[in-house]
């Protein structure tokens, strides 16, 4: 692995160790401080007594990884807004407040809200710090907020809700790794706008994006088209229909709505040709690579500076200063000191899906991509080229597969047809589209274009709309874990290695991986038989499963076509690595091990039971004197579900707590489990 002798590979590897320490362990920042600093000493006192003897001392480079990991470890926890002295977590917060934030960031809205991230102002005429999601209630007469948009309220902080059923998506610590721990729920008239100047680099780009829209709507661009520009100019997702966005994911292109390494490439060959002039200038060489640079960072800031994104401008960045200095580039350098800068000022792009998955799909083609393509040598340019894009894709796809199995559980089997019909044409969809930005700025854009440029998009989420519609090549629900990711990766690697060197020791690795693998994929089947009994959290119903071995018999009141397709069971089934998923109607009385659990529902019929149930499920709200049924029955454990009303439930927790019984709420905390 001669790679891995490049100093910065390993120096990039301790930072993202640290970072890694500091996310998962509690390491006391002044602790880490002062060792960090120590380190850093010890090390410059070691370069200036040995400077001649450093490529002999094993222990100088020993001390370089740890000052490394000890700067990973710092540069994230320095990121960490808990830190500040006046983070609003450490001041006196009331149940309602009067707080002042500024907008950062609009989001995706959901069906009822409009989403922002928002940095606080101050909180009860304190100054404050820190960041908030705001979900404002859609209305027609609502306007949309911008980026440095300056406004007061009056309400309450809430909690970030907790994932509430088995294998859910942590939305909570998803936003936590933003810094994000509290949010707020808002109509327009809770809302009074303080400023609307722009302040910020971002501020200026939303406006600049905004008048962008305005220019294009005037046009007469409007609808799906408009989204899809949006993301593919822009970087902005956040109006794309749900049906459109599900076509795009299920064919395999949904890539090219993420302004990344592909989009920046076209961006920056286009800005080559157009500065090209400027070469023949005195000191046009720097001049042009500033031009280029600055364009390519402002893009990015338009964009919004997604994980994709700077990882493609701060890559594409040091080729152009690279190729303007005259001086040679490896690919391999290049990425590995993009990586390296990113990582030393936003850490928390390490765990973002967008950055892992934009560096694999990079290694796997820089890798992988000459391999396939010297197994067969087309004589027709045409060929040749739709061979190329072939083989580029389907590196990708070996870089980002087990990655994308592990956090999707997903494959799209007809990407690469997508693929190589989409990719031709993206250059010219990209190019006319900035043409078309441009001309629609300056007032001047033809009503022809319009047209044109609009029956390419149509004609682009027909294509997308028409292979997602090959649900049979639509490999769902696959189980995928990170052991099973590390194994993947072992696999390629290896393979790529025996290629490259083909030798004994190679050819013994690979079997080892793949061997590997297997183990892990069979030791659900192998391992010790797991049963458990779930009451899942589902709004308005009754959801009971089952486990057994390799099955889950689902009970529940759900019509039995959304029981199928319902995200709460699919979840599970993945999670829990199962085959089998049986639905059966709802029963009155359940068995796990020895203890028996009476379900309650709307009638509230309990009288004349010839046993003692140890859990009491209530459902459906039955209008009953809890006071007296748990007299009657002393259960050990009293449950309510979703399918209940709140101000019964509100009582029900009151009564438990006066007789001294545990009462699990599923909507408060999440589903109730009983294992084996």
């Amino acid at each position: 692995m001669k790679l891995l002798n490049f100093t910065l590979i390993k120096l990039t590897l301790c930072l993202a160790v640290g970072i890694v320490l500091a996310h998962y362990a509690n390491i006391n920042f002044k602790i880490i401080l002062y060792t960090t600093i120590g380190s850093v000493m010890a090390l410059a006192i070691c370069w200036f007594i040995q400077k001649s003897k450093i490529s002999r001392l094993p222990f100088f480079a020993v001390l370089s990884y740890l000052c490394m990991i000890g700067i990973g470890v710092l540069t994230y926890k320095i990121q960490d807004e808990k830190l500040r002295a006046n983070h609003y977590t450490h001041l006196d917060i009331k149940p309602y407040n009067s707080i002042t934030f500024k907008i950062k960031e609009r989001l995706k809205p959901d069906n009822y809200n409009e989403k922002y991230m928002v940095s606080l102002r101050s909180i009860n005429g304190k100054n404050a710090s820190g960041t908030v999601l705001i979900n404002i209630k859609k209305d027609s007469l609502n306007p949309i907020r911008y980026v440095d948009d300056e406004l007061f309220v009056y309400s309450q902080l809430q909690d970030i809700q907790q994932p509430l059923n088995p294998h859910q998506f942590d939305y909570r610590a998803y936003l936590e790794l933003k810094h994000v721990y509290h949010q707020l729920y808002l109509d327009k008239n809770d809302i009074r706008l303080l400023s609307n100047s722009k302040t910020s680099l971002f501020g200026f780009a939303d406006k600049l994006r905004a008048t962008i829209n305005t220019r294009l709507i005037d046009a007469g661009f409007k609808g799906e088209v408009l989204s899809i520009m949006n993301a593919l100019l822009l970087g902005q997702r956040q109006t794309i229909d749900k049906a459109t966005y599900r076509n795009y994911v299920n064919s395999g292109t949904i890539h090219i709505l993420a302004v990344s390494g592909l989009h920046v490439g076209i961006l920056l060959w286009i800005l080559n040709f157009v500065f090209r002039p400027l070469l023949y200038l005195k000191h046009g060489n720097y001049l042009r690579l500033l031009v280029l640079v600055s364009i390519l960072w402002t893009f990015a800031i338009i964009a919004g500076l997604s994980p994709s994104v700077t990882r493609a401008v701060a890559m594409f960045s040091i080729i152009s200063m690279a190729m303007h200095l005259k001086r040679p580039t490896n690919i391999y350098n290049t990425l590995i000191i993009s990586a390296f800068l990113i990582l030393l000022f936003k850490p928390s792009f390490l765990f973002e899906v967008g950055f892992q998955m934009s560096y694999l799909a990079v290694l796997g083609i820089v890798s992988i991509q000459p391999i396939i393509y010297n197994l067969w040598k087309p004589q027709v340019l045409v060929t040749d080229k739709l061979w190329q894009i072939f083989t580029v894709t389907l590196a990708a796809q070996f870089g980002v597969v087990p990655i994308s199995l592990f956090y999707f559980h997903q494959f799209p089997g007809l990407f690469f047809i997508s693929n190589i019909v989409v990719i031709p044409f993206l250059g010219v969809i990209l190019g006319s589209g900035l043409l078309v930005i441009v001309l629609a700025l300056s007032n001047y854009l033809p009503e022809l274009l319009v047209n044109s440029y609009s029956i390419i998009i149509d004609g682009l989420n027909g294509f997308i709309a028409w292979v997602a519609k090959f649900e049979d090549f639509l490999i769902q629900d696959i189980p995928f874990t990170l052991l099973q990711v590390i194994s993947s990766y072992f696999i390629i690697i290896a393979l790529v290695q025996l290629y490259r060197f083909r030798n004994f020791n190679w050819a013994a690795i690979v079997l080892i991986a793949i061997i590997s693998f297997q183990c892990l994929s069979l030791y659900p089947i192998l391992s010790p038989n797991h049963e458990a009994l779930i009451i899942f959290n589902k709004s308005r119903h009754t959801l009971i499963g089952e486990h057994r071995h390799d099955q889950l018999i689902v009970t529940h009141n759900l019509d039995s076509l959304k029981a199928s397709t319902d995200n709460v069971i699919k979840n599970y089934k993945v999670g829990e690595d199962l085959t089998i998923v049986n639905q059966d109607s709802l029963k009155s009385i359940y068995q796990f091990k020895d203890s028996k659990i009476l379900i309650i529902d709307s009638i509230g019929v309990y009288q004349g039971l010839s046993f003692k149930p140890n859990y009491i499920l209530l459902r459906s709200s039955p209008r009953i004197n809890l006071n007296r049924m748990i007299d009657s029955l002393q259960p050990e454990y009293i449950i309510a579900d979703a399918s209940n009303y709140k101000s019964y439930i509100k009582r029900w927790k009151t009564t438990c707590r006066a007789k001294k019984i545990p009462f699990h709420a599923t909507n408060e905390k999440g589903a109730f489990m009983l294992y084996n």
